[in-house]
Order: C-alpha cells, then sequence, then structure tokens
C-alpha cells in the first residue's frame, strides 16, 4: 500500500465525525463559532438548514463540507446547486478549488474541473456536481448511500426544485444542507425555519456577530435605511422580511429579480438611462438594460453635464461594437432640473452628425408629473407600477410568467427600491415618494432606483430610418 493511500485512510479514519478539525488541520480553516456549530451538525444530523446575513462566510462553510464529505465517505456524492449560474460556478465552485488547493493531499486525490470535483480514479461514481436550479431534472437521478445536497441561496431556489432534492434524500446518510438570506416568507427554506422546525437542525446567523463583518459599514446602512427595515432585516440581520404594507415594491420580489439568471437571447434590445445629480451629494447614475438584465454603468458625484453626455455617446458607443448592434438605443434622461442640460447636449451631438449617432434616441422624462392613468397618481408612481409589474412572477390573471426584470446585486439599488412608500390620494389613485420625500426620510437620494425606473418606461423607438416617435405612454 503506497504512503498516498495510507495518508487518505488515516484522514477517513480521523476526521469523518470532525468536520471542523479537517478544516483547521488539513485546509489551514479557523472556523468561528457560528460555523463550527453548522459544520458539527452536519456531521451529525441529515437536514441541516442556516439563514444569516451578509458576509458571514457561508460559501466557505459550504465548500468546506463539500471537501470533506467528499474525502470522509466512500463513494460520496455532492450534488450542489444555486438560482444562478454566477452563483454556482464564479463564486461557490471558485471557492472550493481555492480550499481544495491549500492542501496537498486533497490536491493530488481530489481532481477539480469547472463542474465537478471528483475523486481521482473514480469519475463516474465518486463526485461532486455544480448543476443550477433551473429545471427539477437537473436535480433526478442521483443515488447513493453517501450523499450531500448544497444549496446555497436557498431562499430564491423555486419549489419544484425543492421538492425534486427533497423526493432524491432516501438513503441512510443523504444529508441535506441550505445557506442562503431569508428573502422570502414562503417555500421549503422559510418553513425550515418555522413551522417544519423540528425536521431540521436550524441555524440563525447575523452579520452583526461575526467577528469577519465590517461593523461600521453595517452602521452606515442602518443610518441610510433605517435598523427596522427590511433591507437590514434581510441583509444584515438574517431575518425574514415584514409585511410592511406602504412599502410599494416587496423585498422578496427584488431579491427574487437579482438571484434569476441571464441568458442572452436574439434579437437583442439596448436601453440607456440616466438620473442626473440635482445637489452636491446627490449621484449620477448612467445604467443600461439588454434585453431584460439591468447593469449598472457608473456613479459619479458631481453636476458636469457635458461630461454626463460624454459618457453617454462612450458607453452607447461601446455596447454597439460589443454586442454587434445595429437597432436604436434609447436614451432617457431625466429631464428635471439640470437633466435638461444634458438632453440638450445628446440632441445637438446627435444634429451635429445625424448619420454617426443615429442609433441615438433621446427621450427626456420627467418625474412626478401628474398624468391621466386609472390607478396611478403621476409618472414616477407609473414607473414604479411598471417594475413591479416586470419583477412579479405572475401575470395579472395569476397565470405563472417569467421576471421580465433582472437587477443587480447593487445594495443601494435594491434598499431604495425595497423601502419607498405609498399612499393612496384623496381619488383613490396610488402614490409613491418623491424623491424629495424619500431623501427627507431616509436621508439618502434614491438616484440608483430613479435611473433603473427611467430604463423600464415603455416607449417605442423611431427606428434609424424614422418610423413611430417615442411614446411615453402615461408620462404626460
Amino acid at each position: 500500500m503506497n504512503d498516498r493511500v495510507k495518508a487518505f485512510r488515516r484522514v477517513q479514519k480521523k476526521y469523518k465525525n470532525d468536520p471542523v478539525a479537517f478544516g483547521r488541520e488539513l485546509l489551514h480553516f479557523d472556523a468561528d463559532e457560528n460555523q463550527a456549530r453548522v459544520m458539527m451538525d452536519v456531521a451529525d444530523y441529515n437536514r441541516i438548514t442556516v439563514r444569516s446575513g451578509q458576509g458571514v462566510g457561508k460559501t466557505a462553510l459550504m465548500s468546506i463540507i463539500i471537501l470533506w464529505f467528499l474525502t470522509c465517505y466512500p463513494y460520496a456524492r455532492v450534488v450542489c446547486t444555486a438560482p444562478t449560474r454566477q452563483q454556482l460556478h464564479d463564486v461557490l465552485w471558485s471557492e472550493i478549488e481555492k480550499w481544495r488547493a491549500k492542501s496537498p493531499l486533497l490536491s493530488a486525490i481530489l481532481k477539480w474541473t469547472k463542474t465537478y470535483v471528483y475523486m481521482s480514479g473514480y469519475e463516474k461514481r465518486w463526485f461532486a456536481v455544480a448543476r443550477t436550479a433551473t429545471k427539477p431534472e437537473n436535480m433526478q437521478g442521483f443515488h447513493e448511500d453517501n450523499m450531500l445536497f448544497v444549496i446555497d441561496e436557498a431562499s430564491g431556489v423555486s419549489e419544484p426544485i425543492m421538492e425534486a432534492v427533497l423526493g432524491t434524500l432516501s438513503g441512510p446518510n443523504n444529508k441535506l444542507l441550505m445557506c442562503g438570506n431569508p428573502t422570502q416568507t414562503r417555500g421549503t427554506f422559510y418553513d425550515s425555519h418555522t413551522r417544519d422546525k423540528s425536521v431540521y437542525q436550524s441555524h440563525h446567523i447575523s452579520s452583526r456577530d461575526c467577528p469577519r463583518t465590517n461593523k461600521e459599514n453595517i452602521a452606515a446602512m442602518e443610518r441610510k435605511y433605517g435598523k427596522h427595515s427590511n433591507f437590514i432585516r434581510v441583509r444584515v440581520d438574517g431575518e425574514f422580511p415584514l409585511q410592511e404594507d406602504d412599502v410599494f415594491i416587496p423585498l422578496s420580489l427584488l431579491e427574487a429579480s437579482v438571484q434569476t439568471q441571464f441568458a442572452l437571447k436574439r434579437p437583442i434590445r439596448i436601453d440607456i438611462g440616466c438620473d442626473v445629480a440635482r445637489f452636491g451629494d446627490d449621484k449620477t447614475v448612467i445604467a443600461y438594460k439588454i434585453n431584460e438584465n439591468v447593469t449598472i454603468h457608473l456613479k459619479i458625484n458631481g453636476q458636469d453635464l457635458m461630461k454626463t453626455a460624454d459618457k453617454i455617446i462612450e458607453l452607447g458607443v461601446d455596447l454597439i461594437r460589443q454586442y454587434k448592434y445595429t437597432g436604436t438605443i434609447m436614451v432617457r434622461i431625466d429631464d428635471g432640473g439640470v437633466g435638461g442640460g444634458v438632453t440638450d447636449r445628446l440632441r445637438q451631438i446627435k444634429k451635429a452628425n445625424q448619420k454617426r449617432f443615429a442609433w441615438m434616441e433621446v427621450l427626456p422624462v420627467q418625474f412626478g408629473r401628474r398624468i391621466k392613468h386609472a390607478y396611478y397618481y403621476d409618472s414616477t408612481t407609473f414607473m414604479l407600477g411598471v417594475i413591479k409589474s416586470m419583477l412579479s412572477t405572475v401575470d395579472e390573471e395569476g397565470n405563472p410568467k417569467a421576471v421580465d426584470l433582472i437587477l443587480p446585486n447593487d445594495a443601494d439599488l435594491i434598499a431604495q427600491l425595497s423601502t419607498r412608500k405609498y399612499e393612496m390620494t384623496e381619488n383613490s389613485k396610488l402614490r409613491v415618494e418623491s424623491k424629495d420625500e424619500v431623501k427627507k426620510r431616509i436621508g439618502v437620494s434614491p438616484d440608483e432606483a430613479d435611473c433603473v425606473m427611467l430604463l423600464c418606461v415603455p416607449a417605442m423607438a423611431r427606428g434609424r430610418n424614422g418610423g413611430e416617435s417615442a411614446d411615453e405612454r402615461g408620462n404626460g
């Protein structure tokens, strides 16, 4: 028996019941108190669920557990899933490789690829695999005495996926580890911390109690968005959101959008939005949307309108080159106050060179403008209503539909959209807070949110060869 096999068998015997020691002695991973409790429960129990704030070390914890299970159990099979490919492959899978590489023994016996980690010589039988949580069948067909399912961002995984996972766990040493921010008050992950808590070893980790989190950053977010806001409850305290009757867009819709996977399909449509700073501490925010996927491109402090116009032109040219785009790009500008200067500058640039800038159609939009609408009081409320509809997973008849807007995981954006309140007017119409009212209440201007609202204004471009003019549909 060679030395490597002897070392491997000693590791299996020594660490099978102690993943904390496995991580510390083989991978130089010093688990904190919360991580250690979770790790020991994975060794002792079959169903473990962890709700937490952000930055508490969930990804490292899951990575160590995956490597431990693969190493210590013969013919182990580990299935890892998450709502998005980015979360699964770019975050969790790369973290696994980071820790595997710290151990000469694990580097020798476990082989890492972009979708598999397998025991050398047993690729088909002894492995961990990454499967995005998009179809129930992705979770089916796995059967082994020693099997572990790891679900990252579990609150965002749909019930059909969860049901497929639970239906697979039938062996004597079949384990389930669910981790994530508690974004939704329904589903298997929520139930594992509430009505089904007796079935699971349930853990709750607040970012406040974790030694590695930035406490100054937490305090700053509290000052911005309120200690008791749902944004702080979910992302810091690791608590499920409360129902806030006067908040226009529930946090659960926003978090579900962030966790939705984007797949580029042709033909594409490109839109650009710009919320122009009005005061010294406000930000000018430029964002773009490729089909349903939103990207925050730039945040600028200051009011250099000419530079803002130049940045928009540069972005448009770059997107056209990157995507080989031949259509019109609707550039929506907050035209209130100083934003009119950006609108005028862009139109001036296009007029000076019609052929070169034929791709650009400038649409000025005014926030807070009274409109004729059956439900909405003004243009701001209308735009937020459009966003809410795009985020919904059901249509007006209650039938399931795909999310029509995929938001970036930008903390300021999510906080601004999830804390904006509304009221009913005397005419029984909905009216959300104005930008000035939001800034007065929370001390921060909702610049990122307003920029995304601009991106979602329904409009029809004329096209490069003329045709139908822009249609604000409710903004005037």
